[in-house]
């Protein structure tokens, strides 16, 4: 199984869930990072590492396929 035909495959429903929280992270780190009042550099970085987390969170849980029986 190549990677298109795994990213294009069924996801189980356990990780569709990771993947929403994934995108949710990423969007609140997207959030942070951009935030057009200064804010405390501590909260920026957060920012940073949420966007990182909520990435690969999402790119793993896309990855992943239910077994064919």
């Amino acid at each position: 199984m190549n990677l298109r035909e795994r990213i294009m495959a069924k996801t189980p429903k356990f990780y569709r869930t990771i993947r929403k929280i994934g995108l949710g992270l990423v969007a609140a780190g997207g959030v942070l990072v951009s935030a057009p009042v200064a804010i405390p550099a501590g909260l920026v970085v957060l920012g940073g590492y949420l966007i990182v987390a909520g990435t690969v969170a999402t790119a793993v849980a896309q990855t992943t396929v239910e077994s064919e029986k």
